[in-house]
Protein backbone atom coordinates (compact mmCIF):
# COMPACT_ATOMS: atom_id res chain seq x y z
CA UNK A 1 0.00 0.00 0.00
CA UNK A 2 1.14 3.73 -0.84
CA UNK A 3 1.79 5.48 2.69
CA UNK A 4 -0.19 8.38 2.45
CA UNK A 5 2.81 10.59 4.02
CA UNK A 6 4.96 10.74 0.74
CA UNK A 7 3.87 14.14 0.30
CA UNK A 8 4.47 15.89 3.86
CA UNK A 9 8.42 15.81 3.37
CA UNK A 10 9.03 19.47 3.33
CA UNK A 11 12.35 19.37 3.56
CA UNK A 12 12.64 17.44 0.22
CA UNK A 13 10.20 19.50 -0.78
CA UNK A 14 11.78 23.24 -0.63
CA UNK A 15 15.07 21.47 -0.65
CA UNK A 16 16.38 24.41 -2.89
CA UNK A 17 14.50 27.81 -1.75
CA UNK A 18 17.05 29.67 0.44
CA UNK A 19 15.52 31.26 3.65
CA UNK A 20 15.06 34.26 1.57
CA UNK A 21 12.90 32.25 -1.22
CA UNK A 22 10.90 30.76 1.81
CA UNK A 23 10.23 34.27 3.47
CA UNK A 24 9.03 35.20 0.32
CA UNK A 25 6.68 32.44 -1.07
CA UNK A 26 4.89 32.83 2.34
CA UNK A 27 4.21 36.42 1.63
CA UNK A 28 2.63 35.40 -1.78
CA UNK A 29 0.40 33.01 -0.66
CA UNK A 30 -0.54 34.99 2.12
CA UNK A 31 -1.23 38.05 -0.54
CA UNK A 32 -2.80 35.40 -3.25
CA UNK A 33 -4.83 33.82 0.39
CA UNK A 34 -6.96 36.93 0.26
CA UNK A 35 -9.36 37.62 -2.70
CA UNK A 36 -10.07 41.20 -2.61
CA UNK A 37 -6.49 41.49 -2.84
CA UNK A 38 -6.26 39.60 -5.64
CA UNK A 39 -8.55 41.50 -7.57
CA UNK A 40 -7.34 44.96 -6.35
CA UNK A 41 -3.62 43.90 -7.03
CA UNK A 42 -4.61 43.03 -10.93
CA UNK A 43 -7.06 45.91 -11.36
CA UNK A 44 -3.50 47.91 -10.26
CA UNK A 45 -1.34 46.08 -12.17
CA UNK A 46 -3.52 46.67 -14.87
CA UNK A 47 -3.71 50.12 -14.64
CA UNK A 48 -0.05 50.96 -14.10
CA UNK A 49 0.65 49.18 -17.45
CA UNK A 50 -2.09 51.20 -19.06
CA UNK A 51 -0.24 54.07 -18.31
CA UNK A 52 3.04 52.69 -18.22
CA UNK A 53 3.83 53.25 -14.42
CA UNK A 54 7.00 51.86 -13.26
CA UNK A 55 6.08 48.28 -12.36
CA UNK A 56 7.55 45.95 -13.47
CA UNK A 57 10.54 45.37 -11.04
CA UNK A 58 8.26 45.06 -8.45
CA UNK A 59 6.48 42.38 -10.22
CA UNK A 60 10.03 40.59 -11.17
CA UNK A 61 11.43 40.82 -7.73
CA UNK A 62 8.02 39.05 -6.46
CA UNK A 63 5.61 37.25 -8.34
CA UNK A 64 7.84 36.67 -11.71
CA UNK A 65 10.42 34.90 -9.56
CA UNK A 66 7.84 33.11 -7.85
CA UNK A 67 6.31 31.43 -10.96
CA UNK A 68 8.56 32.00 -13.90
CA UNK A 69 12.00 30.71 -14.43
CA UNK A 70 13.59 33.85 -15.91
CA UNK A 71 13.28 35.35 -19.17
CA UNK A 72 15.00 33.76 -21.61
CA UNK A 73 15.60 29.84 -21.59
CA UNK A 74 19.50 30.88 -20.78
CA UNK A 75 18.03 32.38 -17.36
CA UNK A 76 16.03 28.83 -16.87
CA UNK A 77 19.29 27.01 -17.50
CA UNK A 78 20.51 27.37 -13.20
CA UNK A 79 16.93 26.72 -12.26
CA UNK A 80 15.93 23.78 -14.74
CA UNK A 81 20.00 21.66 -14.01
CA UNK A 82 19.12 22.05 -10.36
CA UNK A 83 15.77 20.75 -10.16
CA UNK A 84 17.22 17.73 -12.38
CA UNK A 85 20.16 16.87 -9.52
CA UNK A 86 16.84 16.38 -7.30
CA UNK A 87 15.50 13.83 -10.41
CA UNK A 88 12.58 16.82 -11.04
CA UNK A 89 12.76 17.17 -14.93
CA UNK A 90 11.26 20.56 -16.33
CA UNK A 91 9.12 22.03 -19.55
CA UNK A 92 9.61 25.22 -20.59
CA UNK A 93 7.11 27.28 -21.59
CA UNK A 94 7.07 30.58 -23.28
CA UNK A 95 4.16 32.36 -21.88
CA UNK A 96 3.95 35.05 -23.53
CA UNK A 97 -0.19 35.40 -24.81
CA UNK A 98 -2.28 37.57 -26.42
CA UNK A 99 -1.18 38.06 -30.16
CA UNK A 100 -3.29 38.91 -33.27
CA UNK A 101 -1.18 39.00 -36.83
CA UNK A 102 0.59 36.18 -38.68
CA UNK A 103 4.21 37.48 -38.29
CA UNK A 104 3.53 37.23 -34.53
CA UNK A 105 2.11 33.74 -35.10
CA UNK A 106 5.11 32.65 -37.36
CA UNK A 107 7.49 34.10 -34.39
CA UNK A 108 5.88 32.21 -31.89
CA UNK A 109 5.86 29.58 -33.68
CA UNK A 110 9.21 29.45 -34.65
CA UNK A 111 9.73 30.06 -31.06
CA UNK A 112 8.59 26.80 -29.96
CA UNK A 113 10.28 24.84 -33.01
CA UNK A 114 13.36 26.37 -31.14
CA UNK A 115 12.49 24.86 -27.42
CA UNK A 116 11.26 21.55 -29.55
CA UNK A 117 14.73 21.60 -30.32
CA UNK A 118 16.33 22.42 -27.10
CA UNK A 119 14.37 19.46 -25.40
CA UNK A 120 16.43 17.48 -27.76
CA UNK A 121 19.27 18.38 -26.51
CA UNK A 122 18.96 18.15 -22.58
CA UNK A 123 17.91 15.00 -20.25
CA UNK A 124 15.78 17.25 -18.15
CA UNK A 125 13.37 18.38 -20.66
CA UNK A 126 11.26 15.58 -21.79
CA UNK A 127 8.14 17.69 -23.20
CA UNK A 128 7.87 20.50 -25.26
CA UNK A 129 4.42 22.44 -25.71
CA UNK A 130 2.16 24.66 -27.32
CA UNK A 131 -1.21 26.71 -27.09
CA UNK A 132 -3.59 26.67 -29.84
CA UNK A 133 -4.09 30.07 -29.68
CA UNK A 134 -0.57 31.24 -29.13
CA UNK A 135 -0.19 30.13 -32.96
CA UNK A 136 -3.84 31.33 -34.46
CA UNK A 137 -6.16 33.78 -33.76
CA UNK A 138 -8.92 32.83 -31.04
CA UNK A 139 -11.87 33.55 -33.47
CA UNK A 140 -10.41 31.54 -36.52
CA UNK A 141 -10.42 28.24 -34.00
CA UNK A 142 -14.01 29.40 -32.30
CA UNK A 143 -14.72 29.79 -36.11
CA UNK A 144 -13.53 25.89 -37.55
CA UNK A 145 -14.93 24.60 -34.18
CA UNK A 146 -18.18 26.27 -34.64
CA UNK A 147 -18.63 24.68 -38.00
CA UNK A 148 -19.13 28.50 -39.34
CA UNK A 149 -18.31 28.97 -43.08
CA UNK A 150 -15.24 30.92 -43.80
CA UNK A 151 -14.24 33.52 -45.82
CA UNK A 152 -11.20 32.91 -48.47
CA UNK A 153 -8.93 35.30 -46.37
CA UNK A 154 -10.17 33.24 -43.41
CA UNK A 155 -9.70 29.78 -45.21
CA UNK A 156 -5.87 30.73 -46.03
CA UNK A 157 -5.73 31.64 -42.41
CA UNK A 158 -6.73 28.49 -41.50
CA UNK A 159 -4.14 26.82 -43.61
CA UNK A 160 -1.81 28.77 -42.12
CA UNK A 161 -2.89 27.89 -38.59
CA UNK A 162 -2.72 23.87 -39.68
CA UNK A 163 0.61 24.52 -41.15
CA UNK A 164 1.86 25.79 -38.02
CA UNK A 165 0.65 22.67 -35.80
CA UNK A 166 1.80 20.54 -38.55
CA UNK A 167 5.43 21.99 -38.36
CA UNK A 168 5.75 21.47 -34.55
CA UNK A 169 4.56 17.95 -34.77
CA UNK A 170 6.62 17.19 -37.35
CA UNK A 171 9.91 18.78 -35.79
CA UNK A 172 8.69 17.10 -32.43
CA UNK A 173 8.86 13.50 -34.53
CA UNK A 174 11.90 13.88 -36.13
CA UNK A 175 14.06 14.63 -32.87
CA UNK A 176 11.72 12.63 -30.71
CA UNK A 177 10.77 14.81 -28.35
CA UNK A 178 7.45 14.48 -26.75
CA UNK A 179 4.96 17.75 -27.40
CA UNK A 180 1.59 18.70 -26.07
CA UNK A 181 -1.22 21.00 -27.18
CA UNK A 182 -2.74 22.69 -23.97
CA UNK A 183 -6.52 22.78 -24.10
CA UNK A 184 -8.50 26.46 -24.26
CA UNK A 185 -11.95 27.33 -24.18
CA UNK A 186 -14.66 24.58 -24.81
CA UNK A 187 -16.21 27.11 -28.16
CA UNK A 188 -12.61 26.60 -29.87
CA UNK A 189 -11.60 23.09 -28.54
CA UNK A 190 -13.13 21.23 -30.91
CA UNK A 191 -10.97 22.47 -34.06
CA UNK A 192 -8.15 21.71 -32.05
CA UNK A 193 -8.70 18.14 -30.73
CA UNK A 194 -9.74 17.39 -34.31
CA UNK A 195 -6.29 18.49 -35.32
CA UNK A 196 -4.26 16.82 -32.98
CA UNK A 197 -6.51 13.82 -33.66
CA UNK A 198 -5.04 13.76 -37.31
CA UNK A 199 -1.45 15.01 -35.88
CA UNK A 200 -1.86 11.48 -33.22
CA UNK A 201 -2.76 9.31 -36.16
CA UNK A 202 0.23 10.40 -38.41
CA UNK A 203 3.53 10.36 -35.75
CA UNK A 204 2.19 8.46 -33.34
CA UNK A 205 2.25 5.05 -35.24
CA UNK A 206 5.01 3.66 -32.75
CA UNK A 207 4.91 5.39 -29.77
CA UNK A 208 2.76 8.15 -28.30
CA UNK A 209 4.71 11.43 -28.97
CA UNK A 210 1.80 14.04 -29.60
CA UNK A 211 -0.31 14.35 -27.07
CA UNK A 212 -3.40 16.53 -26.35
CA UNK A 213 -4.97 17.98 -23.21
CA UNK A 214 -7.95 17.19 -21.57
CA UNK A 215 -10.14 19.64 -19.28
CA UNK A 216 -11.45 17.36 -16.97
CA UNK A 217 -14.15 19.92 -15.66
CA UNK A 218 -15.87 19.20 -18.69
CA UNK A 219 -18.44 16.33 -18.24
CA UNK A 220 -17.85 14.84 -21.78
CA UNK A 221 -14.26 13.91 -21.61
CA UNK A 222 -14.74 10.78 -20.56
CA UNK A 223 -16.67 9.87 -23.32
CA UNK A 224 -14.52 11.81 -25.50
CA UNK A 225 -11.42 9.95 -24.53
CA UNK A 226 -13.09 6.42 -25.16
CA UNK A 227 -13.90 7.59 -28.58
CA UNK A 228 -10.56 8.26 -29.10
CA UNK A 229 -9.36 5.20 -27.86
CA UNK A 230 -11.49 3.33 -29.87
CA UNK A 231 -10.51 5.20 -33.07
CA UNK A 232 -6.35 4.20 -32.34
CA UNK A 233 -6.97 0.75 -31.70
CA UNK A 234 -8.99 0.30 -35.13
CA UNK A 235 -6.35 2.82 -37.05
CA UNK A 236 -3.19 1.83 -35.14
CA UNK A 237 -1.81 4.85 -33.36
CA UNK A 238 -1.08 5.51 -29.81
CA UNK A 239 -3.08 8.02 -27.85
CA UNK A 240 -1.06 10.72 -25.78
CA UNK A 241 -2.87 12.50 -23.13
CA UNK A 242 -2.32 15.32 -20.80
CA UNK A 243 -5.46 15.30 -18.13
CA UNK A 244 -5.83 19.12 -16.44
CA UNK A 245 -8.99 19.75 -14.24
CA UNK A 246 -9.32 22.91 -15.71
CA UNK A 247 -8.30 26.98 -16.05
CA UNK A 248 -11.69 28.52 -17.46
CA UNK A 249 -14.64 26.94 -15.07
CA UNK A 250 -16.21 30.89 -14.21
CA UNK A 251 -15.70 31.94 -17.44
CA UNK A 252 -17.51 28.79 -19.32
CA UNK A 253 -20.52 28.83 -16.82
CA UNK A 254 -21.09 32.35 -17.85
CA UNK A 255 -20.91 32.52 -21.63
CA UNK A 256 -23.46 28.96 -20.61
CA UNK A 257 -25.81 31.04 -18.83
CA UNK A 258 -25.83 33.94 -21.34
CA UNK A 259 -26.12 32.56 -24.42
CA UNK A 260 -28.56 29.67 -23.45
CA UNK A 261 -26.93 26.53 -23.36
CA UNK A 262 -26.32 23.71 -21.31
CA UNK A 263 -22.98 24.14 -18.98
CA UNK A 264 -20.00 21.86 -20.62
CA UNK A 265 -18.78 22.08 -16.78
CA UNK A 266 -19.17 19.32 -14.13
CA UNK A 267 -21.92 20.61 -11.61
CA UNK A 268 -19.65 20.45 -8.63
CA UNK A 269 -16.18 20.09 -7.44
CA UNK A 270 -16.74 16.45 -6.29
CA UNK A 271 -17.98 15.88 -9.63
CA UNK A 272 -14.76 16.78 -11.20
CA UNK A 273 -12.71 15.05 -9.30
CA UNK A 274 -14.66 11.97 -10.18
CA UNK A 275 -14.55 12.65 -13.60
CA UNK A 276 -10.57 13.41 -13.35
CA UNK A 277 -9.82 9.96 -11.02
CA UNK A 278 -12.65 8.02 -13.72
CA UNK A 279 -10.35 9.21 -16.69
CA UNK A 280 -7.00 9.03 -15.11
CA UNK A 281 -7.98 5.28 -13.74
CA UNK A 282 -8.91 4.32 -17.24
CA UNK A 283 -5.54 5.65 -18.92
CA UNK A 284 -3.46 3.56 -16.30
CA UNK A 285 -5.58 0.82 -17.42
CA UNK A 286 -4.68 0.71 -21.04
CA UNK A 287 -1.42 1.88 -21.14
CA UNK A 288 -0.61 -0.50 -24.14
CA UNK A 289 -2.42 2.41 -26.38
CA UNK A 290 -2.42 5.46 -24.03
CA UNK A 291 0.26 7.22 -22.50
CA UNK A 292 -0.85 9.47 -19.96
CA UNK A 293 0.21 13.33 -18.30
CA UNK A 294 -1.26 13.73 -14.99
CA UNK A 295 -1.40 17.47 -14.27
CA UNK A 296 -2.43 18.05 -10.99
CA UNK A 297 -1.95 19.50 -7.73
CA UNK A 298 -4.53 17.47 -5.39
CA UNK A 299 -3.33 15.10 -3.50
CA UNK A 300 -6.30 12.51 -3.71
CA UNK A 301 -5.33 12.26 -7.69
CA UNK A 302 -1.29 11.82 -6.87
CA UNK A 303 -2.06 9.03 -4.21
CA UNK A 304 -4.80 7.19 -6.57
CA UNK A 305 -2.22 7.29 -9.26
CA UNK A 306 0.05 6.04 -7.46
CA UNK A 307 -2.17 3.40 -6.13
CA UNK A 308 -2.90 1.66 -9.63
CA UNK A 309 1.24 1.85 -10.63
CA UNK A 310 1.85 -0.37 -7.26
CA UNK A 311 -1.30 -2.45 -7.91
CA UNK A 312 -0.33 -3.27 -11.20
CA UNK A 313 3.82 -3.74 -10.53
CA UNK A 314 4.43 -1.40 -12.90
CA UNK A 315 8.18 0.40 -12.51
CA UNK A 316 7.96 3.67 -11.31
CA UNK A 317 9.64 5.46 -13.95
CA UNK A 318 7.42 3.91 -16.95
CA UNK A 319 7.81 6.40 -19.65
CA UNK A 320 4.18 6.54 -20.62
CA UNK A 321 3.33 7.93 -17.11
CA UNK A 322 4.13 11.38 -16.04
CA UNK A 323 2.98 13.62 -13.27
CA UNK A 324 3.70 17.74 -13.51
CA UNK A 325 2.53 20.73 -11.42
CA UNK A 326 3.40 24.41 -12.35
CA UNK A 327 6.44 26.13 -11.18
CA UNK A 328 6.46 27.99 -7.58
CA UNK A 329 3.54 25.65 -6.49
CA UNK A 330 2.70 22.05 -5.27
CA UNK A 331 6.53 21.57 -4.49
CA UNK A 332 5.68 19.37 -2.02
CA UNK A 333 4.40 16.69 -4.65
CA UNK A 334 6.83 17.39 -7.50
CA UNK A 335 10.07 16.99 -4.91
CA UNK A 336 8.63 14.41 -2.94
CA UNK A 337 7.74 12.21 -6.14
CA UNK A 338 10.86 12.89 -7.98
CA UNK A 339 12.96 11.55 -5.27
CA UNK A 340 10.72 8.55 -5.08
CA UNK A 341 11.81 8.26 -8.45
CA UNK A 342 8.46 9.11 -10.29
CA UNK A 343 8.81 10.56 -13.71
CA UNK A 344 8.13 14.11 -12.43
CA UNK A 345 8.19 17.45 -14.33
CA UNK A 346 7.69 20.82 -13.55
CA UNK A 347 6.05 23.81 -15.94
CA UNK A 348 8.70 26.56 -15.87
CA UNK A 349 7.20 29.60 -17.76
CA UNK A 350 9.72 32.27 -18.81
CA UNK A 351 9.83 35.28 -21.00
CA UNK A 352 9.81 39.04 -21.01
CA UNK A 353 8.46 40.34 -17.49
CA UNK A 354 6.04 42.61 -19.13
CA UNK A 355 4.72 40.09 -21.61
CA UNK A 356 3.86 37.23 -18.78
CA UNK A 357 2.00 39.62 -16.51
CA UNK A 358 -1.19 38.14 -18.26
CA UNK A 359 -0.20 34.52 -17.34
CA UNK A 360 0.76 35.50 -13.88
CA UNK A 361 -2.36 37.35 -12.96
CA UNK A 362 -4.59 34.11 -14.37
CA UNK A 363 -2.05 32.19 -11.97
CA UNK A 364 -3.03 34.58 -8.94
CA UNK A 365 -6.65 34.52 -9.74
CA UNK A 366 -6.87 30.93 -10.48
CA UNK A 367 -5.04 30.37 -7.10
CA UNK A 368 -7.79 32.16 -4.96
CA UNK A 369 -10.64 29.80 -6.92
CA UNK A 370 -9.67 26.63 -6.11
CA UNK A 371 -10.48 25.78 -2.36
CA UNK A 372 -7.91 25.08 0.46
CA UNK A 373 -5.08 25.27 -2.66
CA UNK A 374 -3.28 28.41 -1.08
CA UNK A 375 -4.27 27.36 2.85
CA UNK A 376 -2.34 23.87 1.99
CA UNK A 377 0.58 25.93 0.09
CA UNK A 378 0.77 28.50 3.37
CA UNK A 379 0.57 25.56 6.08
CA UNK A 380 3.22 23.64 4.19
CA UNK A 381 5.69 26.30 4.04
CA UNK A 382 5.11 27.47 7.37
CA UNK A 383 5.96 24.06 8.64
CA UNK A 384 9.46 23.88 6.74
CA UNK A 385 9.82 27.54 8.21
CA UNK A 386 9.23 26.06 12.06
CA UNK A 387 11.39 22.86 11.01
CA UNK A 388 13.95 25.16 10.12
CA UNK A 389 13.99 27.16 12.93
CA UNK A 390 14.40 23.93 14.71
CA UNK A 391 17.28 22.87 13.23
CA UNK A 392 18.86 26.16 13.54
CA UNK A 393 18.17 26.05 17.75
CA UNK A 394 19.46 22.25 18.03
CA UNK A 395 22.44 23.41 16.39
CA UNK A 396 23.33 26.24 18.11
CA UNK A 397 22.44 24.33 21.12
CA UNK A 398 24.79 21.52 20.29
CA UNK A 399 27.67 24.61 19.24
Amino acid sequence: MIRKKIFNNTKAAFKLKSDAELDRALFLFGMINRPTLVKAGTALTNFSLKFHLPVEGIIKKTIFEQFCGGITEEDCKPTTREMYEENLHSILDYSVEGKETDAEFDAAMNKKLSLIEYASEREEIPFAMFKPTGIGRFEIWEKVSEKINLSDEEQEEWEKVKERVEKLCKRAYELGVRLYADAEETWMQTAADELMEKMMRKYNKERALIFNTLQCYRWDRAEYLKQLHEKAKKEGFKVGVKIVRGAYMEKENARAKKLGYPTPICESKEATDVNFNSILSYCLNHLDDISLFIGTHNEVSSYLALQIIEDKDLSRDDKRIWFSQLYGMSDHISYNLARKGYNSAKLVPFGPVKEVIPYLLRRAEENTSVKGQTGRELSLLREEKKRRKGHTSVKHARE
